[in-house]
């Protein structure tokens, strides 16, 4: 097994935030992954492409970088089934299945970070989230010393939350992900930007659509070091939002099927004035206030900072708490927001 000791993280996560780690290691097959167990880390990170992470202290903990590779697909008559591993580039594997005919996931063209990560996070965008797509996951159990499958409803997949960021949380790592995707195929076009498609609409259709719109909002992480939408959109009750809708008649707002709706956190900023705000090297991205920049050589605690600066402010205005979707590692591992600050 690869294995690197005193490693410079900064090519390694996309806020370019410099860390060092004492180790970091590469498996890239299960009896590596045993002999990483059989270790007894008291504290590491599993790290995909780092597109989702902020290293909030100069230290950072035990870096596990799974290096699992190779796509697999059978079919029958009603469904394609695919077995991706981990360190598969996400949006390279989107274009694989639109070009391939396996249709599902090509609203979610373009987000980065690799296939490993996308359940934990249950990724989504313009109205489809990858959970929906997933049949199952196998995860090597550190403490079992085994491979272990989890069905999709084992997953517990729900907004950008799994059982992988919850109770198996530094418990392990996924190896691979397995995909069903329906032969008859439904578009999702209803989300704006989507919905002015032409019938009729092709999955390619979708997916060009899908890059042009992000493309003209986000900026691209190798210009401006940024880790994709910082805050989680926040969930609200049906009544608190007829009160929000009152005061502010312009809100955009997304009934969900639980009764509750969710909020575009990139407005709530933008409302608070602080789209385009700086705070020296790091700042709000000026046409997406959902994106937080690191326009020099910032320190993660500086993104905190900033990150903690927005939450003040947003809650101050429209009482509403912004959850973060980045993730943040200190020297012992994941910490939250508070404890980060606090570092």
């Amino acid at each position: 097994m690869k294995i690197r000791n005193h490693f410079s993280l900064k090519t390694l996560n996309s806020f370019n935030i410099q860390a060092i780690t004492p180790q970091i290691l590469f498996p890239s097959n299960i009896a590596e992954l045993t002999e990483i167990a059989t270790k007894h880390l008291s504290s590491f990170y599993v790290l995909g492409e780092g597109s989702n992470t902020l290293f909030c202290e100069d230290e950072a903990p035990t870096i596990v970088k799974p290096c699992f590779k190779g796509v697999e697909v059978n079919e029958d008559d009603s469904n394609f089934y695919v077995k991706v591993a981990c360190a598969e580039n996400w949006h390279e594997f989107v274009e694989f299945c639109v070009k391939n005919e396996m249709y599902g996931i090509e609203n979610l063209a373009l987000i980065p970070g690799s296939v490993g990560a996308a359940p934990v996070q249950n990724i989504g965008a313009y109205g489809v989230e990858v959970g929906d797509f997933i049949d199952r996951v196998s995860w090597f159990d550190f403490n079992k010393q085994e491979l272990i499958e989890y069905s999709q409803a084992q997953c517990k997949f729900s907004y950008r939350e799994s059982i992988f960021k919850q109770r198996l949380k530094g418990a392990g790592v996924i190896t691979h992900v397995h995909f069903k995707f329906p032969k008859n195929w439904q578009p999702v076009i209803s989300y704006q930007g989507l919905n002015s498609l032409n019938s009729p609409v092709s999955a390619q259709d979708i997916m060009l659509k899908v890059i042009e719109l992000r493309q003209s909002k986000l900026p691209d992480p190798k210009v401006l070091a940024n880790a994709g939408s910082f805050f989680k959109n926040p969930l609200v009750t049906n009544a608190r939002f007829g009160l929000l809708k009152s005061q502010y008649p312009e809100i955009p707002f997304y009934p969900q099927n639980n009764g509750e709706v969710k909020l575009a956190a990139g407005w709530l900023i933008e409302q608070a004035g602080l789209k385009g705000y700086r705070q020296g090297d790091v700042g709000v991205h000026e046409k997406q206030a959902l994106v937080l920049i690191n326009y020099g050589e910032s320190t993660g605690q500086d993104i905190v900072k900033l990150a903690q600066h927005i939450q003040k402010e947003v809650k101050m205005q429209f009482g509403i708490e912004l959850v973060t979707e980045v993730r943040f590692i200190g020297h012992q591992g994941e910490v939250d927001n508070v404890s980060a600050g606090n570092s």
